[in-house]
């Protein structure tokens, strides 16, 4: 062995090492680097055997299994056959990649800026930064990692359809394994052809993976608003999320998720009614509720009937105090009381109205209701469209805050299947599983796919933007030296590569420091 195999050797030990106690210092947990040191043991192991060779497998950057197969080619040359269609959705995809891309960065550089200006208070665990089914803390293993999977089959289908519909060969596809966690996938192109191939068409392979997955996480938005519509209530009526401390509601005894069915009599199955019942109330009023208790250990609830004497609505915002947004709004001179009181009253909070002194008011299905695209059909419709857009972004924030759960437990607990054929034939916990499935997939899928358009590379996003600068300064440099262009590009997207990594890790790596 010479002295540069012995580098190089020990180079390739070193860099698993390193990026093991990166992740260490980052807070892995001391049970996650030994879990990491057994496998890269293993790795070490089967390759010096030769059985990943035998397994036409490969160890990458230390510790990643890329494990190949031949199979899928049948169904990829089936698919591909489409041409004109393909081509046609590859030019889609990339006007769709570059608005993305540019989204992508707004949302990263404000992310860095806002924790340089505010830094967070805790450090974020490294688990929660890997985003891995079973590893994150937020997200679950079982349906996360069906997720993960066939979204990464998308994606990698995404590149091999557009390369075979240039008359690419498909050299192999394979998953990425880290242990055995799924941490990507590939297609593995003639790297050739590739190399020779057009630009424009390079870029519809690039661009083709992260859009279809983007269109998947609309289309299966749309599955899930259907399935959302298929739970009932398993009792109509009203609940809260929690009671108001010293109001009417909390004297009387109501507590957090039992249902109110009646008020006074009159039944109450959806806020519209409530709010035309207390409409008609003023406070100092005495309301009788007929109340179901939150279910017992057999799954039971008891009914009861409690007295509620409203308070005024106006008093209970006073009494919150101004907040401070609006305090920001007045001037030297203004009566900021008076301005505000004026403000609430513009919106129909006023004195003397009836207020009972509850919170996150909802009907039995309000959980899922808020995934109905129906919901949004009295707004106008650019309005609606908008909602629809971001619906992804605001579904990402939802298992953090359920703590890995796609609905709260106790509104979980409030729903059933419903009497149509399909839904009554698989049961209320198979609607649930499909619910809780296309949830993950659109969450997985919209991250994988917002992911990959980091303009970094090896990312797709990196890619698409190292061909359109070699595009945009051959373009602009008609008569410079293809070679010097080509050496420029991809300085410049090199260098665009480190500025982004640092963006990407600053909000981390200064939550750690500080902390």
């Amino acid at each position: 062995m010479t002295m540069q195999d012995e580098d190089a050797s020990l180079i390739r030990h070193l860099l698993p090492m390193i990026s093991i106690y990166f992740f260490y210092m980052l807070g892995l947990p001391i049970w996650g680097v030994i879990v990491m040191i057994t496998w890269y043991s293993v790795l070490i192991y089967l390759e010096n055997k030769g059985k990943l060779d035998e397994w036409n497998a490969t160890r990458m950057l230390g510790f990643i299994l890329m494990v190949r197969t031949n199979k899928g080619r049948v169904v990829l040359d089936k698919i591909s056959k489409y041409r004109r269609f393909w081509i046609s959705f590859g030019e889609f995809s990339i006007w769709l990649c570059f608005l993305v891309m540019f989204g992508v960065m707004f949302l990263l550089i404000s992310s860095a800026i806002l924790t340089a200006m505010s830094p967070p208070e805790e450090s974020i665990p490294t688990k929660d930064l890997l985003l891995i089914p079973g590893v994150t803390s937020f997200v679950p293993l079982w349906w996360p990692g069906i997720a993960l999977v066939i979204a990464l089959v998308i994606h990698e289908y995404g590149h091999a359809i557009q390369a075979r519909v240039h008359g690419m060969r498909a050299k192999s596809f394979g998953l990425l394994l880290l242990g055995p966690l799924p941490m990507g996938a590939f297609f593995e192109p003639e790297i050739q052809e590739m190399t020779r191939a057009p630009r424009r068409e390079r870029l519809r392979i690039y661009a083709a993976a992260p859009s279809i997955n983007i269109v998947a996480t609309y289309f299966v938005i749309i599955l899930l608003s259907v399935t959302a519509s298929g739970f009932v209530a398993k009792d109509p009526g009203m609940h809260a999320q929690a009671i108001v401390v010293g109001s009417g509601a909390e004297e009387a005894g109501l507590e957090p998720y039992e249902i109110i069915t009646h008020i006074d009599g009159i039944w109450v199955p959806d806020y519209d009614t409530f709010k035309e019942i207390m409409e008609s109330k003023s406070s100092g009023d005495t309301i009788q509720l007929s109340v179901l208790s939150r279910e017992n250990e057999s799954g039971e609830r008891d009914s009861r009937r409690i007295s509620v004497t409203l308070t005024d609505q106006l008093d209970y915002y006073l009494e919150q105090g101004i907040p401070s947004y609006f305090e920001n709004t007045c001037s030297e001179s203004d009566d900021c009381l008076q301005k505000y009181i004026d403000f609430l009253g513009k919106n129909g909070i006023e004195g003397g109205n009836a207020f009972l002194g509850v919170s996150g008011f909802s009907s039995g299905t309000g959980a899922v209701e808020r995934y109905e695209l129906s919901s949004t059909e009295e707004l106008h419709p650019a309005l609606r469209a908008l909602l629809f857009a971001i619906k992804p972004l605001e579904m990402m924030g939802t298992p953090i805050q359920l703590d890995g759960h796609t609905i709260p437990l106790d509104e979980r607990n409030l729903l059933e299947a419903g009497d149509g054929l399909i839904t009554s034939t698989i049961g209320t916990q198979g609607l649930l599983a499909v619910f809780d499935f296309l949830f993950w997939f659109i969450w997985i899928n919209f991250i994988l796919g917002f992911a990959n358009l980091i303009p970094m590379i090896p990312f797709d996003g990196g890619q698409i933007a190292r061909d359109s600068t070699h595009s945009a300064i051959s373009f602009l440099r008609k008569d410079m030296n293809p070679l010097k262009v080509e050496s420029l590009a991809n300085r410049i997207s090199g260098f665009s590569s480190i500025i982004m990594l640092i963006i990407v890790l600053l909000p981390i790596l200064l939550a750690n420091a500080l902390n």
